[in-house]
């Protein structure tokens, strides 16, 4: 059935990314990749808006399932191909269980990351406070040193353990997603290394970042 797989997406965005990412993991190749403009609002057209009445990417069909949140299509993934590519979910029920904690925790590092990064594009001019912008930095800060904390403990070299699971799948783009809006490596060694070791897997892509978060 992955012939049969359409998954439209737009470059930069971390729930688009997850998915491609599993899809690679999966070694699902014979799907129909469409790649859309979040600039040009191909995200509210009707080819996407027929598959996500949100008018969100991804854009998740196969068959005629839709699957549109990245979190369900990931797992939706591991299932469907769970004799072929990379097993993702561990066999050990107390790992699966870790892995299941660090997945969906990632959630909240992914809100408070957008709630820095996309302030301003969120949040109307009139209505921007200083102090708003402040907090939103603090919490992110604390957030990271959360996630730092994570891998400073172990086991890793994974956000779950030894092995590469959907926690890496689905969290991983954030935390790339943040260094290349500019986070600082020294600050937060252990997240930057895990980073670097994730960098030469053939699902990286390379929007183009800024220097936002170089103070966090």
């Amino acid at each position: 059935m992955s012939d049969k797989i359409t998954v439209m997406w737009g470059s930069g965005s971390p729930p688009c990314w997850r998915v491609l990412i599993a899809l690679e993991e999966k070694n699902v190749r014979d799907y129909n990749s469409v790649q859309l403009s979040f600039e040009k609002m191909d995200h509210k057209s009707q080819q996407v808006l027929d598959i996500n009445p949100r008018g969100q990417l991804p854009a998740f069909k196969i068959g005629n399932l839709a699957v549109n949140e990245s979190y369900g299509a990931c797992l939706f993934l591991e299932k469907k191909f769970q004799s072929q590519g990379n097993r993702l979910i561990p066999d050990c029920i107390n790992e699966e269980g870790h892995m299941n904690q660090r997945m969906f925790e990632g959630q909240t590092l992914t809100q408070k990351m957008a709630d820095v990064i996309y302030y301003n594009w969120k949040v109307p001019e009139g209505e921007r406070h200083d102090s708003a912008v402040k907090r939103n930095r603090e919490t992110l800060a604390a957030e990271l040193k959360l996630w730092e904390g994570y891998l400073q403990k172990g086991p890793g070299p994974f956000l779950a353990g030894k092995h590469f699971t959907l926690a890496d799948v689905t969290v991983y783009p954030a935390i790339a997603y943040l260094f290349r809006f500019g986070l600082c490596e020294e600050r937060y060694p252990k997240l930057a290394a895990y980073y670097n070791s994730l960098k030469d897997r053939p699902w990286l892509e390379n929007p183009q970042g800024s220097d936002l978060l170089k103070d966090l």
